[in-house]
This record gives structure tokens, C-alpha cells and sequence, in this order.
């Protein structure tokens, strides 16, 4: 067990979530089944909290009012200790708040509370962003949960896929050196199945920015399953390390890297929130355990 840790327990779904970074780092069912990927050396996180960028910035560095700032991919929420705001059986909250180190990085003021609470065989996320500050400010919030690749050792990659609610015809958007290439490409999504395997990820992420759909199944034809679903989203993202790795990350966000072609001041870059001094911006999303049911169960929402 993680130092400085919560495990919460519900109806048939146990979650244990760290200070650090206020990442959930295990999610299991009733019979210790563990669905989150479990930091292997292919890539040492679970589900970090993206705050307060998505992606990456242009030379890794924020500009504001004539000054810069270093900004590292994904910004620097997932490598802070939080502070336990509340902690129950079912739900807990962490809070993080503007302080000397980020300031130098991100000269902003600022409330991130990040709530995880259990409800019948799910888990609920929320990030609530305030704008404790008397500008405007400029984040992104994103998820990035992990998840076991295959779920079960018995079965290969390409037997899961991704089952939208909807068809997705939108065309996606790629990444060259972390930031976001101009010209979208087609999408691999066949209606609204998209068929998972290694090679997908040659060209890093696959990122939705018009994403028709608000929930998703991850699921093979046999054996235990995900939905993810969430609210307050415009982008969604799916990532594996390219050249293999055996996990999946189904990433629900509220921003993007920077274009190729964009250096400009913070504040303008496309995909941001612009939130008001005193106004807050909510956004969450949920993980429901699926038993082991066949697959034309599991097409049907």
C-alpha cells in the first residue's frame, strides 16, 4: 500500500488514490480483479492528473505578459502532493492550490479539487477548477487513466476494441514531437467501433477533438470489460507507448498541445478554458465496471 493513501470501497469496486498528484493508483472489483495499469517500467504512472495543460507547449515554456515560464508536458498537477480535503469509505477529496513553486511556472492563481467517489460497481471523477485569482485564467484539465492491455493474460490486443455510444466520422488529430499537427487525418474508427492493436500508436496518440459520443466501451468478445463516460469534455484521447506497451489510456480532456505552428502568449493558444476571476469550471468523468458478458451484450448501449 501507497504511502499517504485512500482506498475507498463500494458495491462491488474497491479504488485507492495517492496524495501525490492525486492519482488514483489501483481499481479492482469484488474479486480483487485489478483493472488499472500498475506503473510498470513501460511507463511509471497510473492515471495522472493533467493541470494546467494538456500536451505540450512550444519549447516547454509559457509566455505571459512579456515574461516566460517552464511549462513541462502535461503540466506540473501530477508530480504535486495534494492535500486531503476530505476522506470517507465511498469518497474523498485533494485539493491543490497556487504556491511559490507553481507560480514560477504558471503565474496564475488557482483551486484544483479532484473528488473520486464509488457508486455501484463505478467510479466517478471530478476536477473543479477556481479562479481564485483577478484575472483571467487560462488551463486545461485532463484525465489519463491506464488500463491493463490486454485486461486478461490469456487474451491477445487485438482482441479488444472500442465500442462508442456513437458513430465518430469526425476526423482526428496527430501529434509530431508532442504538439498538434496542423492537417487532420481520417479517422480509424468504423462507425463506431475502433479496432485496437500496437500499431495504431506508431504516430502517438489518436486524438478526438469533435468527439460525437460521451461514453465509450472497452471490451474484448469475452471476459470483464470498461465503460468510460464523462462531462464537460471537447477532447478525448487514446494512447499507448508506441512500440508496445501493455497498457491503454482512454483519456476524456478539456485542452490540447499546442499547433506546430503556434508560439504565442498562453492565454491565446486554442482549447483553453478562459475562467473568471471568482468562477469555477467542472468537469468529470466515470469508469463502470462491466461483468463478463458476451459481445453483442456489450455492442448494445
Amino acid at each position: 500500500m501507497a504511502q499517504d493513501s485512500q482506498t475507498l470501497h463500494g458495491d462491488g469496486i474497491s479504488a485507492t488514490i495517492v496524495a501525490q498528484g492525486a492519482e488514483l493508483i489501483s481499481l479492482q472489483d469484488a474479486h480483487g480483479f485489478e483493472f488499472l495499469w500498475q506503473a510498470g517500467p513501460e511507463w511509471r504512472r497510473h492515471s495522472p492528473v493533467l493541470f494546467p495543460i494538456v500536451g505540450r507547449l512550444a519549447g516547454d515554456h509559457l509566455r505571459h505578459r512579456g515574461r516566460t515560464y517552464p511549462m513541462t508536458q502535461h503540466g506540473f498537477a501530477r508530480d504535486k502532493p495534494f492535500a486531503w480535503a476530505r476522506k470517507g469509505p465511498r469518497s474523498c477529496t485533494l485539493v491543490l492550490t497556487d504556491d511559490v513553486d507553481t507560480r514560477a511556472r504558471y503565474p496564475f492563481a488557482f483551486r484544483l479539487e479532484v473528488t473520486y467517489t464509488l457508486v455501484r460497481q463505478q467510479l466517478d471523477v471530478t476536477f473543479d477548477i477556481t479562479n481564485t485569482g483577478d484575472e483571467l485564467l487560462p488551463a486545461s484539465i485532463g484525465a489519463h487513466p491506464a488500463f491493463n492491455w490486454p485486461l486478461q493474460p490469456d487474451q491477445a490486443k487485438t482482441d479488444y476494441r472500442l465500442i462508442f455510444a456513437d458513430d465518430e466520422p469526425a476526423p482526428i488529430r496527430r501529434l509530431k514531437d508532442g504538439l498538434l499537427l496542423k492537417t487532420p487525418q481520417p479517422t480509424p474508427v468504423e462507425g463506431n467501433i475502433l479496432p485496437l492493436s500496437e500499431r495504431l500508436f506508431d504516430e502517438d496518440a489518436v486524438i478526438m477533438d469533435q468527439p460525437a459520443s460521451s461514453s465509450v466501451r472497452y471490451a474484448a468478445e469475452r471476459g470483464p470489460a470498461l465503460e468510460i463516460s464523462w462531462q464537460g469534455v471537447r477532447e478525448l484521447g487514446v494512447w499507448s507507448k508506441p512500440g508496445g506497451a501493455p497498457f491503454l489510456c482512454i483519456e476524456p480532456w478539456h485542452g490540447l498541445a499546442s499547433p506546430v505552428d503556434f508560439d504565442g502568449d498562453f492565454v491565446d493558444k486554442p482549447g483553453l478554458m478562459l475562467i473568471a476571476p471568482g468562477a469555477s469550471r467542472v468537469m468529470s468523468y466515470q469508469v463502470r465496471l462491466l461483468p463478463i458478458a458476451n459481445w453483442s451484450a456489450l455492442s448494445e448501449f
